[in-house]
């Protein structure tokens, strides 16, 4: 029995507090995402794509056109965003930098709302640097982890380390593994341990010293280091940053690349920051 009232579950209502919260946190990013040169785009709920950017296409919402021709709900945006701008609109702006907000739709009924930002051909630190701004304004103590994927990615196919170790973040098992130096990753968590790196192979060392060179140019203070952090995304593969309040996850992003086009983007996630507000009052 479903009663009047009842709503899906994972599906959003605002009212009255969260309403209020929610729009002050969309309006204060589009203010500062307008002053750094981005401009807004509103993509599609619904789209003929979006299979393209999911190996398993079970969180897809599958509906049908006028012709039958099958149909997705807008269950990311950052690749809509992508291929809308470089295929659809491209000819009639030069903009790079582009701004959502809005929601993504996946099965059976989870709504996920969103301030999200795209830089086409655009770098990291810059990338970081325009959502750092946001959580600062935000008013957001949170704890920025930078991590490239590259290198648990090299980890498993070079070194033999399972990549499910790494997932699990597994370091006792990790440090059983017999590899000399597997001991010094495990123990960088700084920037500072990033300046001596002697001893570990010259290709993870590479791979670090992208971290280090995007420290370098990232204005924020609370910066850990997670080497070893891994996460099957669908086209982060190199740089990637993550940003926490209470060990609740409030942006997600790095650098990637989307049908050969090479792009940096994040999201952030309206309704946890909507919860740390709450929480704080």
């Amino acid at each position: 029995m479903i009663f009047e009232h009842e709503i899906p579950s994972k599906s959003k209502l605002y009212f009255g507090k969260s309403a209020k919260i929610k729009r002050e946190i969309e309006a204060i990013c589009a203010d500062i995402l307008y002053s750094n040169g981005y401009e807004e785009i509103v993509t599609p709920v619904f789209s003929y794509h979006q299979h393209s950017s999911f190996d398993d296409e079970k969180p897809l919402l599958h509906l049908h056109d006028e012709y039958n021709h099958t149909v997705t709900l807008r269950a990311d945006s950052t690749a809509d965003v992508v291929r809308i701008v470089t295929k659809r609109i491209g000819r009639t702006t030069e903009t790079k930098k582009w701004f959502y907000i809005q929601p993504s739709l996946r099965f059976p009924t989870t709504e996920q709302y969103q301030v999200g930002a795209e830089i086409i051909d655009g770098s990291f630190d810059e990338v970081v640097n325009t959502a750092t701004s946001l959580v600062k304004q935000l008013e957001f103590d949170a704890l920025l982890q930078i991590s490239n994927m590259r290198i648990p990615m090299l980890l498993s196919q070079k070194y033999g380390v399972d990549l499910k170790l790494l997932t699990e973040t597994n370091i006792e098992a990790i440090l059983e593994l017999d590899i000399a130096w597997m001991k010094k990753l495990v123990h960088i968590h700084r920037a500072s341990d990033l300046d001596d790196l002697s001893g570990i192979p010259a290709d993870i060392q590479a791979e670090l010293l992208l971290i280090k060179e995007a420290i370098a140019n990232i204005d924020y203070s609370s910066i850990i280091v997670a080497p070893l952090y891994y996460a099957k995304m669908r086209y982060y593969g190199s740089l990637t940053f993550r940003m926490f309040k209470n060990n609740e996850l409030l942006v997600r992003g790095g650098v990637y690349s989307i049908e050969d086009v090479n792009a940096s983007g994040f999201a952030l996630y309206i309704d946890e920051c909507i919860n740390q507000k709450i929480k704080s009052l």
